[in-house]
Parts: C-alpha cells; sequence; structure tokens
C-alpha cells in the first residue's frame, strides 16, 4: 500500500515534517488554530562529528540516532532523528536548563509536550510562552514531531503494520534516545492540545507506569463518541489532508478493538493512580479570543462533550482527574497557553523538580 502522503514527506533533511510557512499551515488547518510568533534566534546546526562525546552514545535499540543538532538559543536545541521506526527523519524540539551538559551522569526529569493536528515540532514555542515560564525549571521539555496527523499510533495499515509507528518513535526509539545521550531521566509527564491531547492520555493509558502526570487541552479523548461523531472526526482529518482514512485503526466497526485500544475514554481504568488534568472550552468566543473571532460550531463543542463523559468516565473508576471546563473559548492557541499554565503545578509536582 502507498505511504501516506504525510510519511512520503518524512525525508531525510533536518525541516522535512515542517515544509511552508507557518502562516501556510495556520490557514490549512481546522483542528489546530493559532498565529505564528516566529524565533528571533540565529540557528546554527551542529553536525554529528562535532556532538559531545557523551551524545554519540545516543542510539536507540532499534538504531534510531540523532544526525544533526540545531541550537535555536542557550536552552533551546532542535534534534533531526533517524527513525526505523518512521522510516524517515523526524524533529524534536529540546528545552533544558542552563546548566545542562548532554552526556553527563545527572539526569533531568522530562515534560513531554505534544502538538496538535496539522501542525508540528515548533508549535508550542511558536505559539505559547513556554519557552520562558518554563525557565528556571529543572526538567527536560520535548516538544516531538508527531506528523501532520499521526495520531500518536502506531500505524494499523490495514492489519500490515509498519511506518509511521509515532507511538514507537516517541516511546522507544526517543525516549532510549534522550535517555542514552541527553540526560533524560525515567520519571515522566505528559501533556498535549487537541490530536496531542489523545496522545497524551492515550500514551499514559497504554503505558501504565510510563508517566507520573498527564493532561490534555480541548483533547479529542473520546474517538467513539455517539459511534460516527467521534469516528468521523478522526476519519475526516485523516481524508481532507490525503490519507486512507482506515490506514491508522482500522475500520471503526470491523477493528473496533483497534480504535478502543488507542481511545482514552477506554482506556480510563488504566489512568488511576495518577494526578490527570483535563481542559475544555465550549466554543463559543471568550476572553482570550482575539476580537472577532467567530463561534467555533463544531470542533470545540464536540472536544467539550467528549470531555465531559472522559471526565465522568474517570472518576467512575476511581482516578483523580481536575478538570476546567470554563465555559466561553475557542480551539484556539490563547487557551491551550492558559491550561499549560494553570495545569503545569499538577504535571511537574511529581517530577519533584529541584533548583
Amino acid at each position: 500500500m502507498p505511504r501516506p502522503v504525510e510519511d512520503r514527506q518524512i525525508q531525510p533533511r533536518a525541516a522535512a515534517l515542517e515544509r511552508g510557512p507557518a502562516s501556510t499551515r495556520v490557514s490549512r488547518r481546522n483542528f489546530v488554530l493559532g498565529a505564528a510568533a516566529g524565533l528571533s534566534a540565529l540557528a546554527v546546526a551542529t553536525p554529528w562529528p562535532a556532538r559531545a562525546a557523551g551524545a554519540a552514545r545516543a542510539v536507540a535499540d532499534s538504531g534510531a540516532r540523532v544526525i544533526a543538532e540545531t541550537r535555536l538559543t542557550p536552552t533551546m536545541l532542535d534534534l533531526t532523528v533517524d527513525s526505523p521506526a518512521l522510516a524517515a527523519t523526524a524533529m524534536v524540539r529540546l528545552l533544558h536548563p542552563a546548566d545542562w551538559t548532554p552526556g553527563s551522569a545527572r539526569t533531568w526529569p522530562v515534560l513531554y509536550l505534544l502538538h496538535g493536528a496539522g501542525d508540528d515540532y515548533t508549535s508550542w514555542t511558536r505559539s505559547t510562552d513556554v519557552a520562558t515560564f518554563t525557565r528556571g525549571a529543572e526538567m527536560l521539555v520535548v516538544m516531538p514531531s508527531g506528523g501532520r496527523d499521526g495520531f500518536y499510533s502506531d500505524w494499523f495499515n490495514r492489519g500490515a503494520g509498519g511506518p509511521p509507528a509515532w507511538e514507537t518513535f516517541h516511546l522507544t526509539e526517543l525516549r532510549q534516545i534522550l535517555e542514552r545521550g541527553y540526560g533524560a531521566g525515567t520519571v515522566r509527564s505528559i501533556a498535549g492540545l487537541s490530536m496531542g491531547g489523545l496522545g497524551a492520555m492515550s500514551y499514559a493509558g497504554r503505558h501504565p507506569g510510563m508517566f507520573a502526570a498527564a493532561a490534555a487541552y480541548s483533547g479529542v479523548v473520546h474517538t467513539t463518541y455517539q459511534a460516527a461523531r467521534g469516528t468521523s472526526l478522526i476519519q475526516g482529518v485523516l481524508v481532507k489532508d490525503g490519507y486512507d482514512p482506515t490506514a491508522l485503526w482500522g475500520d471503526p466497526n470491523l477493528n473496533a478493538n483497534v480504535w478502543a485500544a488507542h481511545n482514552p475514554y477506554d482506556l480510563a481504568p488504566n489512568l488511576t493512580g495518577i494526578p490527570l488534568y483535563l481542559a475544555c472550552g465550549n466554543g463559543t468566543p471568550g476572553v482570550l479570543d482575539p476580537p472577532g473571532t467567530p463561534p467555533d460550531l463544531f470542533i470545540e463543542p464536540l472536544c467539550a462533550e467528549m470531555n465531559t463523559a472522559f471526565a465522568r468516565r474517570l472518576r467512575e473508576v476511581g482516578a483523580t482527574v481536575t478538570a476546567d471546563f470554563y465555559g466561553p473559548g475557542t480551539h484556539n492557541w490563547p487557551w491551550w497557553q492558559r491550561s499549560l499554565h494553570q495545569s503545569l503545578p499538577l504535571l511537574t509536582r511529581p517530577l519533584r523538580l529541584g533548583g
């Protein structure tokens, strides 16, 4: 079967996942809405031979490895990873403490931030103040590529598996690379917006014990909500961007078990024992939306219903969940920045940050 459009784009060049200006990406996407803030720093690419000696050990069991580094600021570093799981390269952005030294014996706890559909690994630093807001925190903030519409999954591909295997890339290849060469410890939290909210809750539910806390902002947290309402949202996004809608998790009816295995709602029993955070608006423009923002009549209202059902299910199974269903608010970056600010204590408390 031909590889999906996005996967053919992930060729071995540092920026292959992120073609096109930010303004073009924003205008095309329906899932993730935001304005590009840009990055006013001189990027200096560092080829493999010039890297720290300790980082040379940063090779995953699969052979995945970093083939280039790009220094953006004194505490921001981009990695280009050659990934067998993706059969391509992918980008990862790191925020690190000022005293961070790759390859040293010291380790730091990790916060993963996952982006939404139609966006990329630059989105969190482009559209929020995460770089300044977390400055001084003794942790690594990891913002990996998740594909235009990768949905944080190893794709089913009609039962054949194979690339793109985003879950394997993130939780095996990238994790091993960061732990072996970039000072990542084994205590982690995870958060994401929209599609990334699905990823955060799905990863935490599919891998109990891997994450100490999880948060979803306007997350797609019930992929089979009211049957076709949920599944058509996922498949509609895939079709819009040129993918086979059954390549991700198969047919919603014939492969219902595969859908359930990646659905945060169905994974709720696995999410007990860690603090969880859910945030969502209702689609009506609120105080953080720019003047003239039209009502969101589809994405955010549906996410609000999904999150309400998910929070109810989490409480039924005894999970600890903080729900901020703040009413007016669209599917937009000001709200996700607000949610990051409000949930960061919950996400970082289990990390026991020093300094």
